[in-house]
């Protein structure tokens, strides 16, 4: 009599295993997709441009684009494909959930420091103010308003964005946005696409050997908060 085989049921552990490996290589190439499209520096890529950016074949680019068309992520024109309008809508979610996440350690500088806090991010050449906690125990403070942009290269907030890994861990300036102010800003690293510093401005002079090390800490656990 010979031996009993075993056959995989579609119940069995090991075809869930199999079925979930297949999906979350599915859901990798659809992110693949999705970021060859966005990646793309000339006209919009084709169907062909697609297939060899992410090793797949033209027909499995076309079933890839489906769920991605059906929730508005991608849109075709003929064989061009361009992004759509679905991650505008993705993307007026992210600063809610910024500010949120940033929340504690902001409010946590701003009390220690005595001055107000923010988060900066960076959206093109501008800085812009996602998220601000003032102190509440000082006679007075400045007022800063969620939503203020600014270049880049004027204010703590913007140039510690640009600050490179192993230089200096924080930037100070005097009076670039408001006469008088004075701000210090840290970047914060390590969060993967998000280019943003941590920052506190005040009308008082800051002691920056003391203010420094807290405006770093702060950023780093808004960076921990937001992974």
């Amino acid at each position: 009599m010979g031996r009993p085989v075993r056959s995989m049921q579609s119940g069995s552990p090991g075809a869930s295993r199999a079925a979930g490996k297949e999906s979350s290589l599915t859901l990798d190439r659809g992110l693949a997709l999705l970021q060859a499209v966005a990646d793309s520096d000339s006209d919009a890529p084709t169907i062909s441009d697609l297939a060899a950016t992410i090793g797949a074949s033209r027909a499995a680019v076309y079933r890839l684009l489906v769920p991605l068309q059906d929730r508005g992520l991608v849109r075709r024109e003929g064989s061009r494909v361009r992004l759509g309008l679905g991650l505008l809508r993705l993307a007026a979610k992210v600063a809610p959930q910024l500010r949120y996440a940033a929340l504690p350690a902001l409010r946590e500088l701003a009390e220690k420091v005595g001055a107000t806090a923010h988060l900066t991010v960076a959206d093109g050449d501008e800085a812009q103010a996602v998220a601000v906690v003032e102190p509440s125990w000082t006679t007075y403070h400045v007022s800063y308003r969620v939503g203020a942009r600014h270049s880049l290269r004027r204010g703590a907030a913007g140039k510690a964005i640009g600050l490179r890994q192993g230089g200096p861990g924080w930037v100070g300036t005097t009076g670039e946005l408001q006469t008088g102010a004075h701000g210090i800003a840290a970047p914060v690293r390590g969060v993967t696409g998000l280019r943003a510093s941590v920052g506190v401005v005040t009308m008082e002079p800051l002691d920056a050997d003391l203010v420094g090390p807290q405006v770093v800490g702060a950023a780093a656990a808004v960076a921990a908060a937001l992974r």
